[in-house]
């Protein structure tokens, strides 16, 4: 992700189905932007859910090749608050 809105910019150029580039045009009107700030806002999105998908898939194997054991959490037990106290 970009630090500040003054880093330099890239142009790119993409192609769009009519549909999408519709769909995607009524939406910027709402929102009063433009299709390319639409569009990085939209990439940061996709970018960070991939990044979190990515980490949750590493997770999982993880706890594949090293599962939890039954007692592993045990010396936490007493530590747990509930706030219902």
């Amino acid at each position: 992700m970009r630090d500040s809105a003054k880093d330099a910019m890239r142009r790119v150029q993409i192609t769009l189905d009519e549909g999408l580039a519709n769909d995607m045009d009524r939406v910027v009107k709402k929102l009063k932007t433009t299709r390319s700030a639409f569009t990085r806002s939209a990439l940061h999105l996709l970018i960070r859910m991939h990044s979190v998908a990515e980490a949750e898939r590493r997770h999982r194997k993880g706890y594949a090749v090293h599962p939890v054991e039954a007692s592993e959490f045990d010396a936490w037990e007493g530590e747990r608050a509930w706030g219902d106290a």
